[in-house]
């Protein structure tokens, strides 16, 4: 006869534990293929990992005892030395792939002598990546949560079961975002209701984004990616109407950051050319603008929806009622 046995009790000591494992593995395996610079993609990833890494630290800070160097200003100034070679890869991409089959002739070959500054840029960036693989702030990271996988150590809360956690972890994450000013560039306030502005025209939507609103706009790309990545580490908790806000999520931070993008790749072609940047790639510029201008379409039937009250308190309802076996 076969016993019936009590499922093992997970707790948060479990999940962090599991958490950390997992993105530090995402993390390093792209290390050397990052390190020869022949990968694209490695990059990418290697830098997705290393952000979800910080997510996944900062949001269980108060419950695991990470080693020093695991501190939230290393592993930012980490990410943001990836981030800064993947964004030229992404600038080179967009522009090759995305824009200049659409130029005419001339403004191809204008084109080309830009990209060709983007790569003597990127040189740059690539040995600021690999002097950062082999520098004391990347090893003393990757030895310590090595070291802390091996032998963990932990504050009393991680006792605690996910049963009487769980909501409390995402909470704070999604107040921070439902909370973030960038929900209110483009808006005014009428009889004490916040009113979403859908008549802006193309100019004065470019001039919402060469203000300080722009980065509240970036600040709210951020704090969506934090909140997706926190989320993605308990869909198995949650149903069908989680997952609808989580795509949701990640459909705010992918459209912010097209528009960031946008916004980047336009000053980068100022930068360069200085004020021929009209003359010498109108098309281009007048895509750029385009492409904001949809793009603010878009983000503009989320904003409306995530300012709704009806959204904001069944979000927070989905998160207070897991279904936790």
């Amino acid at each position: 006869m076969i016993l019936a046995t009590k499922p093992k009790v997970k707790t948060l000591k479990d999940y962090s534990y599991s958490a950390v494992e997992k993105q530090l593995k995402k993390t390093y395996k792209w290390e050397k293929a990052v390190k020869g610079d022949k990968d694209a993609e490695a990059l990418h990833q290697m830098r997705v990992g290393m952000r979800r890494l910080r997510t996944t630290i900062t949001g269980f800070n108060s419950i695991v005892n990470f080693p020093k160097s695991a501190n939230d200003k290393n592993i930012k100034k980490i990410a943001a030395c990836l981030g800064s070679l993947r964004d030229l890869d992404v600038l080179k991409e967009t522009l090759v792939t995305t824009y200049k089959p659409q130029l005419p002739k001339k403004e191809r070959a204008n084109l080309d002598k830009v990209i060709d500054t983007l790569e003597e840029q990127r040189v740059d960036a690539v040995a600021d990546v690999k002097a950062l693989l082999k520098s004391e702030r990347y090893k003393s990271l990757k030895t310590g949560l090595q070291g802390w996988l091996e032998k963990p150590e932990y504050f009393q809360l991680a006792n605690l079961t996910i049963q009487q956690s769980l909501p409390d972890l995402l909470l704070p994450e999604l107040s921070n975002f439902l909370l973030h000013p960038g929900w209110l560039v483009g808006t005014t306030v009428e009889d004490n209701k916040i009113v979403v502005s859908t008549n802006f025209d193309e100019k004065q939507i470019e001039k919402q984004l060469s203000t300080d609103l722009a980065e509240d706009l970036h600040g709210l790309r951020k704090q969506a990616k934090r909140l997706r990545y926190q989320m993605e580490l308990f869909t198995s908790f949650y149903g069908e109407g989680y997952a609808n806000y989580l795509a949701q999520v990640k459909n705010i931070q992918e459209i912010l950051g097209s528009i960031q993008d946008s916004v980047i790749l336009d000053e980068w072609l100022k930068n360069v050319l200085k004020s021929k940047a009209s003359k010498e790639l109108p098309t281009l510029v007048n895509l750029l603008k385009k492409n904001r201008y949809d793009l603010w379409q878009q983000w503009q039937s989320l904003q409306q929806r995530f300012l709704k009250l009806e959204t904001r308190h069944e979000f927070h309802l989905i998160i207070l009622h897991p279904a936790l076996k």
